[in-house]
């Protein structure tokens, strides 16, 4: 009895020291969601904000493509109406009412070789400096692959004088506002780049954060469910064990009462038979009381089935004693049993239930960890939408913008250098 205690008590500490550990383990747990949670809302925070800054600067981006669209189209527009006027100006100065009338008043116009009046008077009008000037940038549009050069130096052989230092100071003009948009362009590039590959980067680190903690959510969850598996099943097994028992207990205990009574009625029996013996040979022993030497046989008789009765009726009552004895110990060891089947039970049952709950939690987690998963591969989706769209403006532009830059510097110091020289100045 005192080892059925110590074992007793030995298991009742072993299960509370269990039920504080799973104390300690769901309050870790839950102060882990509520971090969890925390952590979540913040993140849905931000990414709505990053979500904001970039429509935003999607927005941005198509307004100034779209107004740079239009003011492009607007320059070409010019661009054909001046060719067109160009064209028409040289059909008229070609036509007869100006070369007729000029061969008629202007007879110093007669030495005039072959080819267009509106030619001769161009080419008749360049000066050595202008054809310096058409010289130099023919060399120029050569060393550093220029057409803008090229095309200017064509022109340049054409045209009068002014007209030439009036276009190449325009174009000059022109390709310094060139230089500033394409600054202003690149460094609205740089921007968007730098943020849209921080925006890749944080929740690329986010979807394969997600998918980590999906994947340890999903052992957990399969884990947990193992473990409700095989403690229902040892719930089973006990409630099977328990029923079993009691069935042989009330089997054994059926025995044991039927034993015992008979045990009583028949030492009620022995001793009700020993009682009429006795008085037999009592009345017998005084009714020959003069025959000595029966009376003696009788009375030896009498000893001999009296001792022998006697016998009977204590191994009955001993039966009855060790029936008794075995009924109490096999009772107290069938409570003993129950109690702790009963307890273990309880352990057990206590076990599925926090495990279950424990399980509905994280499944519950797990559902927002695959909506988190979801939206953010959304967003890194349109992350990676957007950096294709940026990628043939600010990416894959062919020529770099360090080349860019110095081809357009070196454009514009050549045509400065013509500049000098039709102003008569001299050059290194």
């Amino acid at each position: 009895m005192k080892h059925a205690a110590e074992m007793l008590i030995q298991d009742l500490h072993a299960q509370i020291e269990l039920a504080n550990k799973d104390s300690g383990e769901s309050s870790q747990t839950r102060s882990k969601d509520l971090h969890d949670k925390a952590q979540t809302e913040a993140d849905k925070d931000q990414t709505f904000s990053l979500e904001e800054i970039d429509t935003s600067s999607l927005a941005s981006l198509e307004s100034t493509c779209a107004q740079k669209k239009a003011e492009f189209e607007a320059r070409q527009q010019l661009r054909s109406e001046e060719v067109q006027a160009l064209n028409q100006a040289v059909d008229i100065m070609s036509s007869g009412d100006v070369t007729g009338h000029a061969e008629t008043h202007l007879p110093a116009l007669l030495q005039l070789k072959k080819g267009s009046v509106l030619a001769h008077l161009r080419s008749g009008s360049a000066s050595p400096a202008q054809q310096r000037a058409v010289e130099y940038l023919q060399q120029a549009a050569g060393r550093i692959n220029s057409r803008v050069l090229s095309a200017l130096a064509i022109r340049a052989a054409d045209d009068p004088f002014t007209k030439v230092k009036k276009m190449i100071k325009d174009l000059v003009v022109r390709l310094m506002e060139e230089a500033n948009d394409e600054a202003e362009h690149k460094g609205w590039c740089d921007t968007e780049l730098s943020s849209n590959e921080q925006t890749r980067e944080e929740k690329t680190n986010e979807v394969e954060t997600l998918h980590a903690e999906i994947d340890e959510l999903e052992a957990s969850i399969a884990k947990i469910s193992e473990d409700i598996s095989t403690l229902t099943e040892d719930v089973a097994h006990l409630t099977e064990q328990m029923a079993e028992a009691t069935k042989i207990r009330n089997e054994e205990k059926a025995d044991n009462v039927a034993t015992i009574a008979d045990s009583k009625a028949a030492q009620t029996a022995v001793a009700q038979a020993m009682t009429v013996i006795r008085e037999f040979y009592e009345q017998a022993g005084e009714a020959t009381a003069f025959l000595q030497s029966p009376y003696q046989g009788m009375q030896s008789e009498s000893t001999g089935v009296l001792g022998m009765m006697e016998v009977i009726e204590s191994d009955f009552a001993r039966l009855e004693a060790d029936t008794e004895a075995g009924e109490s110990s096999s009772q107290k060891e069938y409570d003993d049993m129950t109690t702790e089947g009963s307890q273990n039970k309880a352990v057990k049952n206590k076990s599925i239930e926090h495990k279950e709950g424990n399980k509905q939690d994280q499944e519950q987690e797990l559902t927002l960890k695959k909506s988190d998963l979801e939206g953010t591969q959304k967003e890194l989706d349109a992350a990676l939408a957007y950096f294709e769209k940026l990628k043939p403006s600010c990416v894959d532009a062919g020529v770099s913008f360090e080349d860019r830059v110095a081809r357009r510097k070196e454009e514009v110091e050549s045509l400065q250098e013509a500049l000098k020289i039709l102003n008569g100045e001299d050059i290194a």
